[in-house]
């Protein structure tokens, strides 16, 4: 006693609609498996800690005070550039206008 494809069509989108599923009798992939999930953006964003000031930000607020306040990673890296400046490993210099038109022969 086999039932007919039809009528095992029609139970499974009486079933669909009941429980507020997909109707998909091919079984072809579709993405509603994840649509589903919650969310994750919230809670990676609840994971990290919120952003403190940085030191820039600082001085721009108190810049009309006209406080000295010294950035020391920032004096930091001038002093390792210029090191590496003094023993020629700093940055090579940007160029500066349009191509060189000299080559042409």
């Amino acid at each position: 006693m086999s039932v007919p494809r039809a009528r095992l069509l029609q139970l499974m989108e009486a079933r669909c609609k009941l429980f507020e599923t997909t109707f998909n009798p091919e079984g072809i992939r579709a993405g509603n498996k994840i649509l589903r999930q919650r969310l994750k953006g919230p809670a990676l964003a609840g994971y990290y800690p919120r952003r403190i000031w940085t030191m820039q930000e600082f001085q721009a607020e108190f810049r009309d005070l006209h406080l000295m306040v010294d950035d020391e990673k920032e004096l930091d890296r001038f002093e390792h550039v210029s090191l590496l400046k003094a023993r020629g490993k700093g940055a090579p210099k940007k160029k500066s206008g349009p191509p060189d038109a000299r080559k042409k022969k």
